[in-house]
């Protein structure tokens, strides 16, 4: 079976001729939407109308919305109900423990080519109690920390650089 990527224009039609043209031609239509918490109400209801033409028993698209968890709080809202009722499943990544932590610094100081250890055990604890354990704030805090040791002329991030990074995100 030959596979090939589709791309749709969007259209401004409400009853969506791309999508019922390929349905017709047996082609699976998958929508992905990456940073979907940004998305502005009218473009959630247009995902909404996507999903309600006639598709309740055997939907010719897949959605996929990938957001922070905003997005949840935002698909519950009244003004979404319909939109939510129809999501089938629904995955939530839960953030990082404190070795998972460690792990994921590490892992991102080898890609940029650093073998050696960079964070001290106290720093990595302090960067991950201020992320919560959640990658984007992470990796700022992080960036923080390694510019504080920078500044202080320090081979590896220590506790104290972690307060700095703390002081500066957490500043207003």
């Amino acid at each position: 079976m030959n596979k090939r990527l589709v791309l749709v224009k969007r259209s401004t039609s409400p009853s969506f001729p791309c999508l019922e043209q390929l349905t017709k031609r047996h082609r699976r239509v998958v929508l992905i939407v990456d940073e979907a918490h940004l998305l502005e109400p009218a473009q959630l209801e247009e995902i909404r109308m996507l999903t309600n033409s006639e598709m309740d028993s055997s939907s010719p698209f897949a959605g996929i919305l990938v957001g922070q968890p905003t997005l949840n709080r935002q698909l519950r809202m009244g003004m979404f109900s319909a939109l939510d009722q129809r999501i089938a499943t629904r995955f939530l990544i839960p953030p990082m423990d404190v070795d998972e932590t460690s792990c994921y610094l590490r892992h991102h100081l080898s890609l940029a080519g650093r073998d050696e250890s960079l964070f001290a055990d106290d720093a990595v604890a302090r960067l991950h109690r201020i992320s919560n354990g959640l990658p984007r704030a992470l990796n700022n805090t992080a960036t923080a920390a390694l510019m504080a040791g920078a500044a202080d002329g320090k081979d590896i991030v220590d506790d104290t650089c972690a307060k700095k990074a703390t002081a500066e995100i957490t500043r207003d």
